[in-house]
């Protein structure tokens, strides 16, 4: 199946940089920034009441990363404030593309940009099946 476009602007969530997500040198470390899209993709979902604890009782649905790519741009430092600004596609029945950059600054400095595909599996034997339909709605404006 093919992608469907995204209609909504994008979900943003602000995040600071502390000591614990920085190197010896005060710059983020490159896997703090995998944890920001992370929080800023549940954040989202629960914004829109879509809980993750309880889609495995609820839904009979856990979200798994299948894969993920991400470009650096430009540093971020100690005490930073960061934007992280989250579209999603549909990519089929079973899959979104979370597409995600991280920013600071005005005007804004893109730090990085991530993609993160998410499968959905049923929590109850691990095997693939469909997102549900009011997930992919709310997140990709499409029904």
């Amino acid at each position: 199946m093919g992608e469907q476009q995204n209609h909504q602007p994008p979900h943003e969530w602000r995040v600071r940089v502390y000591y614990e997500d920085t190197d010896c040198g005060g710059v983020v470390y490159h896997t703090a920034y995998l944890r920001f899209m992370e929080r800023a993709r549940t954040e989202w979902l629960r914004q829109l009441g879509l809980e993750q604890n309880r889609s495995a009782t609820d839904w009979d649905r856990l979200f798994v990363v299948r894969g993920l790519g991400i470009d650096y741009h430009q540093a971020a430092v100690l005490d930073d404030e960061l934007t992280i600004a989250s579209t999603a596609h549909t990519r089929g029945r079973i899959r979104l593309l979370f597409e995600q950059t991280a920013w600071r600054g005005d005007p804004p400095q893109v730090c990085c940009r991530g993609r993160v595909e998410v499968v959905c599996v049923r929590a109850s034997d691990g095997r693939p099946c469909g997102f549900p339909e009011r997930l992919r709605a709310e997140l990709t404006d499409v029904g």
